[in-house]
């Protein structure tokens, strides 16, 4: 059995987002195909992600000098064990789904608040005398995102960073297998949208069952 976070990054629901549309026709084509794994729904909007602010790195800082978490200000204590939630959350995972749409050439800010969360050294990586080094290297990861222009290629390939940033987090955390499902043109598009969205659900489906 395999454990599954569903990470979504939108305000909007599947009636209204694209992206959130395929999400949903992928995650629950996936239980259909694998119905002993475990699936949790991490909607970022809804949860509680502490941003990496003093009370973080005050908090972190006693730890690191020795003092006990219950030396820890109320502030401090809140913060960061919501943070070691997070990462322990993650690393105990087997597979992960990200569900974003692209906004401004990247994904909504909860989403980085998210990755820094769970970018913790002797978690999902550690500093070896080489460098950096992953230590999900057993894990694999799908990005599904939705954007109103065309990003695949031509002149505004390389103004997309959200899909982008991701594969680098990917390959940071050491994770060996990283996909993408990306519907896009939408609004270029308007008189083909539905077209559109129906062709990146169909494609959300035929992935669900080999992810």
């Amino acid at each position: 059995m395999a454990k599954v976070l569903y990470i979504t990054a939108h305000p909007h629901d599947d009636t209204q987002s694209f992206s959130m549309a395929a999400g949903k026709a992928f995650i629950e084509t996936y239980k259909e195909v694998n119905p002993n794994d475990e699936v949790v729904h991490l909607d970022l909007y809804k949860e509680n992600i502490p941003q990496l602010d003093v009370d973080v790195f005050s908090g972190w800082g006693k730890l690191q000098t020795g003092k006990g978490f219950e030396e820890l200000s109320a502030e401090e204590q809140a913060k960061v064990g919501r943070l070691g939630e997070l990462s322990d959350q993650f690393v105990s995972a087997d597979k992960y789904v990200f569900v974003t749409p692209l906004w401004n050439f990247s994904f909504p800010p909860v989403m980085k608040a998210y990755i820094d969360s769970v970018s913790v050294a002797g978690k999902t990586f550690k500093y070896t005398e080489q460098g950096a080094v992953g230590l999900l290297t057993d894990k694999k990861a799908l990005h599904i995102q939705a954007r109103g222009g065309f990003y695949s290629e031509g002149p505004a390939a390389d103004m997309e960073m959200g899909h982008r940033y991701l594969n680098v987090i990917m390959n940071f955390y050491g994770i060996p297998s990283f996909e993408g499902i990306f519907i896009e043109g939408h609004n270029a598009m308007a008189d083909k949208a539905q077209e559109i969205k129906e062709k990146g659900i169909a494609r959300a489906k035929d992935l669900a069952h080999t992810f």
